[in-house]
């Protein structure tokens, strides 16, 4: 009895991970009733950080129908058409910025279909993203699932929110970021694979609710450092974009906005390695 109780709560902790991924630590093979392309031609992107980039925006009319070129990998590792909300990690995840960059990828690439990997996880440290940790971990094993099928062509990342209320975590958010591409890039053998992190948006506090001060300025300006300490990585500019009436996630606008220059970043990125 107390082997069969042991277990049960080990099973129960397992799956407390925010991805939930029964197949953490193990890499089966993705199955899908989906037909895809060659591998060469399934060009997958990983699609990392928090909440913004997970996307909390209203789906709407304009959301519901999917590009016939552009694919999700499912919390069970399974190819669908790519509709939002693509992430799994809450049940208030909606739109996102990676539906729209897909759309704009597959539209630039007539000859291709875009697969999107997404991993990201609201309230989330940049500590949860580093080598080892949990949540690097788990989308590690999924991107690789992916890969059996496609051909990795880019990573996506929008995070630093969690960050913005530590000073000395803010300071050194650039580093830690640097550190953190560099290991994805070793761990699935893409040296010059290409990297686009967003900026965190400017409509966020300056205080906390708590009113402790939040340095999301200085973090921007950490994110905007990447370029000249990652190689083949670029910045996305925020200016201009909304929140959704929470002083904190973008609406569905500004994410289809910003999904929008993560694509026009990447394919600069592209062309510049061609």
């Amino acid at each position: 009895m107390q082997t069969t109780r042991s277990r049960f709560l080990f099973s129960l902790l397992g799956c407390s991970l925010s991805l939930c991924l029964s197949s953490h630590g193990a890499d089966p093979a993705p199955s899908s009733s989906t037909p895809l392309p060659k591998k060469e031609s399934l060009h997958l992107y990983l699609l990392i950080g928090q909440s913004n980039m997970a996307g909390r925006g209203v789906v709407e009319e304009v959301d519901k129908k999917p590009h016939d070129r552009v694919l999700m990998f499912t919390k069970e590792q399974k190819w669908a058409p790519a509709l939002d909300p693509l992430h799994f990690d809450k049940p208030i995840a909606g739109v996102g910025l990676g539906s729209t960059f897909g759309r704009v990828m597959a539209d630039a690439n007539p000859g291709v279909t875009i697969g999107l990997v997404p991993c990201a996880v609201g309230g989330t440290p940049l500590e949860r993203w580093q080598k080892g940790k949990d949540l690097y971990e788990a989308a590690l094993v999924r991107i690789k699932a992916a890969m059996k099928d496609g051909t990795l062509k880019g990573i996506l990342w929008h995070q630093g929110e969690n960050d913005s209320g530590d000073l000395e975590k803010s300071q050194t958010y650039a580093k830690r970021l640097a550190a953190m591409v560099n290991d994805w890039r070793k761990d699935l053998d893409a040296p010059n694979v290409p990297f686009v992190a967003g900026k965190l948006g400017e409509f966020l506090s300056e205080t906390s609710k708590d009113g402790k001060p939040v340095h999301w300025k200085l973090v921007n300006e950490q994110i905007a450092q990447i370029p000249t300490l990652v190689k083949n990585s670029a910045v996305v500019d925020s200016s201009g974009l909304k929140h959704k009436g929470d002083v904190v996630h973008f609406d569905s606008a500004s994410l289809r906005e910003f999904g929008k220059r993560y694509a026009k970043a990447m394919q600069e990125l592209q062309a510049k390695s061609r």
